[in-house]
């Protein structure tokens, strides 16, 4: 069985591009030849700046010999019809089959579709996954057709089995396959023939050029943690910068420099930002100081000089790239040191949103909502407001305007220089986390505040405006933001109901001014929930609806979007929680229940479900619920009457009657003062002992006696026992 090697050979094929060309050149080419017949034993793809490399094992050296059947007509069918079905399958009348079927005799054609070389096929594959190859960007040269990332010079195309290799004839736009690759631009550039994979990989090794990529990275990462260790120091991980540097080198030759002395007080995240960025360089700390010392840079070829003119040269640049750097940082110090009111007022040309208003005006609404959501978790009000309203201070920043990835950072060390708490410093920078499901959550009182309070009015914002997500469409990330708060609130174990705030916050985007006589007010969170929405003789309420419509719209639609926020919250939950493992059922028995705004609580309540109903006894009795509930919903639609009068223990005729009596008053015992401390494991414990009274009870029991008394007392009962454990969820959402 013949291997096959693919090398499509090109100009530097930018880095961020390379692993992705790969996988798609293997896909294309792999399934094109599954597709006609051709099956393989394993695939493996490779990539270097100038090269995409494929190698497949164990290919079958032919298509196998097919036979295709088709169903005609009817054999008494007309003659026409005949005529064009055996047009179509290229047969003779006497080469077709006649057989009897539940519609009569029909004719049938088998056709046979002889195998094909594997070259033959190839061939085909690669000249369409070439020309079809989905590059993000790609370019046409010369004077040929083709598009290709960067111009493709030469094709590689190889079948090698026992008998040695054999080069697949292709021609691409006047590109010719052949045997022939070439070594390392610089270090050897000639071109030499190959005849196999193995082979392959071993000349190019001696041409200076490493196929892997991990091989690659794991070379530079051993070699620069080496170094960094010779010198007391250590390589800052990054694992996407190394897997994009591996991308830009054939043969990695890693090289570590000096920073200059002048910015060695610069904070270590700018010098790493700051060269991760411009130079694709690798940090290099020291771990005593936690200062960026140095840095390692990766050549791609080398020198009699050992890099030490490729290193004059990265130093210079970089100490160009740093000096801006430092000017950025002493500015914005100067500021920060004297009055960080200047960003502030900045923010006022700074559009949030056309319909949402400013960054200053989005800061005002941070603040307010802050301090009122600061009590709930255990923050000072005065500093979650003041933390809250120079958040996003550092965004009028020259750095933040420089990197924009630095926002939150640079606003926790502006702040702190200008003599403000920690705690108001780092919720600059902890205010935007969650931001990523492996991010951790802000856990200090003051940052969870101005976190909450920054994703609530994202959402509530985009609600009132009616720019919610649809689809796989989420252009604000509000999905993110929802699971943000749905992390902060149960990580941090926050209660908080949610229903009446997320009401008032989104009525609050557009009732903004109220004018009472002369004085112009902005209202608070506390005020809009309180306020009286009717038109008053004595007042006047000036509108301003954001989403355009009617000014006189009823603030009864406007809270109505703030329980349609509540449901995608509670959309949001499902989706975290059924990655924990708890079924959706479980958690809409839970939604069902009174205070479902309540994040943490229903967290609680849902988890402590889910273990009782993993259990013999939960799973049980939600079977004799059930059964419980359906015999008294039939016998209520049946009667035309409720049974929720209290079932009375002296018309009990059986021992299983009294001992349910007697379970149902001991559950409830435990139950009620369960629930009022909101003790969800023990209501749920104390609701599946009830398995064993239950089981026995309609073992010996038939609920619908003769007697009317005893039958409505025993639907009484099955009424209590329904009302009983709905208390604690509601279990008629229990699938099963």
């Amino acid at each position: 069985m013949p291997d096959l090697l693919i090398e499509l050979f090109s100009e530097e094929i930018p880095a961020r591009m390379q692993k992705r060309a790969s996988e798609d050149l293997k896909k294309f080419v792999t399934n094109g030849m599954v597709d006609a017949g051709l099956t393989y034993a394993s695939a493996a793809a490779f990539s270097t700046p100038r090269r995409l490399t494929l190698t497949v094992d164990g290919l079958l050296a032919a298509s196998p010999t097919a036979i295709e059947e088709r169903k005609g007509p009817r054999a008494d069918a007309p003659e026409k019809a005949i005529e064009g079905f055996l047009r179509g399958a290229g047969l003779t009348r006497d080469q077709l089959e006649e057989r009897d079927t539940p519609k009569g005799s029909v004719l049938f054609a088998r056709i046979e579709k002889p195998g094909r070389p594997a070259a033959d096929i190839i061939a085909e594959v690669l000249e369409q996954a070439i020309r079809n190859f989905p590059w993000p960007k790609s370019m046409r040269w010369g004077a040929g057709s083709l598009r290709w990332v960067r111009p493709l010079h030469a094709i590689l195309c190889l079948l090698t089995d026992e008998a040695g290799a054999q080069v697949v004839p292709l021609d691409v736009d006047g590109i010719t396959s052949s045997d022939k690759t070439a070594g390392h631009r610089f270090m050897s550039p000639d071109r030499f023939s190959v005849t196999s994979f193995d082979d392959y990989a071993a000349k190019l090794k001696r041409a200076h050029v490493v196929l892997d990529p991990q091989e690659r990275a794991d070379t530079i990462w051993h070699d620069a943690t080496n170094m960094a260790f010779a010198n007391g120091l250590e390589v800052v991980e990054d694992k996407g910068l190394l897997a994009e540097i591996a991308g830009l080198v054939e043969w990695p030759v890693v090289l570590m420099g000096r920073i200059g002395d002048d910015f060695l007080e610069l904070p270590p995240e700018v010098l790493q930002t700051s060269m991760k960025e411009h130079q694709k360089f690798l940090s290099v700390r020291n771990p005593k100081s936690g200062r960026i010392e140095r840095f390692i840079t990766v050549a791609n070829r080398e020198t009699v000089d050992n890099g030490a003119t490729i290193l004059a040269g990265n130093e210079k640049v970089l100490s160009a790239r740093l000096a801006d750097a430092k000017f950025f940082w002493d500015n914005d110090l100067r500021i920060a040191q004297s009055d960080m009111g200047v960003w502030l007022k900045a923010l006022e040309n700074v559009t949030f949103h056309n319909k949402l208003g400013t960054q200053a005006e989005l800061v005002t609404r941070m603040a307010s909502l802050a301090r009122e959501i600061a009590p709930l978790v255990g923050a000072d009000p005065d500093e979650a407001e003041e933390a809250a309203r120079l958040a996003k201070a550092d965004l009028s920043s020259e750095m933040v305007y420089e990197f924009p990835e630095l926002q939150g950072l640079m606003g926790r060390y502006y702040i702190k220089a200008s003599g403000r708490s920690e705690a108001i410093a780092a919720a600059a920078q902890e205010h935007y986390a969650p931001l990523g499901p492996s991010d951790d959550v802000p856990t200090a009182p003051v940052s969870v505040a101005v976190a909450l309070a920054e994703k609530i009015d994202k959402l509530t914002g985009f609600w009132a405006i009616d720019e919610k997500p649809t689809g796989s469409k989420d252009p604000f990330a509000l999905r993110r933001a929802a699971l943000g708060v749905i992390r902060i609130i149960l990580e941090g174990d926050i209660s908080i109901h949610w229903l009446q705030r997320l009401r008032g916050c989104v009525v609050g985007r557009a009732l903004i001014v109220w004018v009472n006589s002369e004085d112009h007010k902005v209202l608070s969170l506390s005020e809009i929930l309180s306020a009286d929405f009717s038109v008053a003789e004595q007042r006047q309420r000036y509108v301003r609806m954001l989403t355009g419509d009617d000014p006189e719209k009823s603030a009864g639609e406007l809270v109505a979007k703030g329980d349609d926020l509540l449901s995608f919250l509670h959309d949001r939950l499902k989706v975290y929680l059924r990655d924990q493992g708890i079924r959706h059922d479980v958690i809409d028995a839970c939604i069902a229940m009174k205070g479902n705004d309540d994040l943490a609580l229903l967290v609680k309540r849902a988890r402590a479900l889910s273990d009782v109903l993993k259990t013999d006894d939960g799973e049980n009795l939600l079977q004799a619920f059930k059964r419980a509930n359906n015999i008294l919903t039939q016998a209520e639609a049946a009667d035309g009457v409720e049974y929720s009068y209290g079932p009375d223990v002296k018309f009990a005729q059986t021992d299983e009657e009294r001992a349910l009596f007697d379970a149902l008053d001991a559950a409830e015992a435990k139950i009620d003062p369960a629930m009022k401390s909101l003790d969800f494991t023990t209501a749920m414990s104390a609701m599946a002992a009830l398995r064993g009274p239950l089981d026995a009870f309609f073992t010996a029991v038939q609920v619908n006696a003769e007697n009317a008394t005893v039958r409505r007392n025993r639907l009484n009962l099955l009424s209590r026992i329904t009302r009983l454990c709905t208390s604690v969820a509601d279990l008629t959402r229990i699938e099963g």
